[in-house]
């Protein structure tokens, strides 16, 4: 593919449903669906190019001050993704994580993560990491502030590390994202994974989340590929790093 292997994590944020939809006439609704449905395809797509996690932006902190409705849509759908693919996952061998503050939740769909998480912890092929009322203002704000109460409790003044910071995000122990894919058009993090995409790569596309399938998953690949990734040093360093 280029310089780079693949990426081992993959970041996801499925941008563009809603427009997708209100081009076809169809409510917001019908553009989450297959929004859902461009999802099933991503894990499948994410397995044969050998990715190792994929981080999907399901549901922000932000999305609350969207219309009841639709939140009450985005979470009937999120249980019937998990019933209908659960099967699936396990005979792909998909391994079901959650990051973010999911006590918001309504209960069923807390339930059904919880129960998923649990019978897919054993599969290996590929982590699929959903952020479900997720922000990473939020993330940041709760790894600081349990630090803190650690540091009370153990009358520590030591200063934090890097390392001691990570164990306490959402999204420990995975490794740092590689590789951010933004359908939609827009060119932001929208308070996605702002820590773990410190050295990431950022990838734009105009293709709403809908109508991304493996094609598209491969042009960010290749793009990727031939990133020249020096994480603050030079390419003259890297090379002889590697050597």
């Amino acid at each position: 593919m280029g310089e780079n292997p693949n990426p081992r994590h993959v970041a996801i944020i499925l941008d563009g449903n809603g427009r997708w939809a209100e081009k076809r006439g169809l409510s917001r609704s019908e553009g989450h669906r297959a929004g859902g449905e461009a999802l099933d395809r991503l894990l499948g797509d994410a397995l044969k190019e050998d990715i190792a996690v994929v981080s999907l932006y399901a549901f922000s902190t932000e999305n609350w001050k969207r219309p009841k409705g639709e939140i009450q849509a985005i979470w009937s759908l999120m249980r019937e993704f998990f019933q209908t693919r659960f099967e699936r996952c396990m005979e792909l061998g998909i391994r079901v994580t959650a990051s973010g503050d999911l006590s918001r939740l309504p209960a069923l769909n807390r339930k059904l993560i919880g129960d998923v998480i649990k019978k897919t912890a054993g599969n290996k092929s590929l982590t699929a990491n959903f952020c479900v009322n997720y922000g990473s203002y939020d993330e940041i704000l709760h790894a600081a502030s349990a630090v803190v109460a650690e540091r009370v409790k153990g009358k520590n003044a030591k200063p934090v590390t890097k390392a001691e910071f990570e164990k306490h995000l959402y999204t420990y122990p995975l490794p740092p994202v590689d590789l951010l894919v933004r359908p939609g058009g827009e060119q932001r993090l929208s308070n996605f994974l702002l820590w773990q995409c410190a050295y990431a790569e950022l990838y734009f596309t105009d293709t709403l989340w809908p109508d991304f399938g493996r094609k598209h998953l491969r042009a960010a690949l290749k793009w990727y590929g031939a990133r020249p990734r020096k994480f603050g040093g030079l390419l003259a360093q890297k090379a002889e790093t590697r050597a």
